[in-house]
């Protein structure tokens, strides 16, 4: 159960650093008080390519937020009955 606690807590950290490394990664939501004056001059193939990449960023958060999810519960279980 020893082994089994170490790997457990070893793939939550990498998770865990890897999750805090994908939320820095992103972009913010809000655009700022320029793009309410229409200062937002970027082309429509730039903000696809953006809209593809945050995309893909969302994924990776909400996967490594499941994993941590789970690798936290089964933590609790093992330490409960170890």
């Amino acid at each position: 159960m020893d082994i089994l606690n170490w790997i457990i807590t070893g793939i939550l950290v990498v998770a865990s650093i890897l999750m805090c490394v994908v939320v820095l990664i992103q972009q913010t939501k809000s655009s700022g008080l320029g793009a309410a004056y229409g200062s937002d001059t970027v082309s429509f193939s730039q903000r696809g390519k953006a809209a593809s990449r945050e995309a893909k960023l969302q994924k990776i958060t909400v996967v490594l937020a499941i994993i941590i999810a789970v690798m936290s519960i089964a933590l609790m279980i093992i330490a409960r009955f170890a």
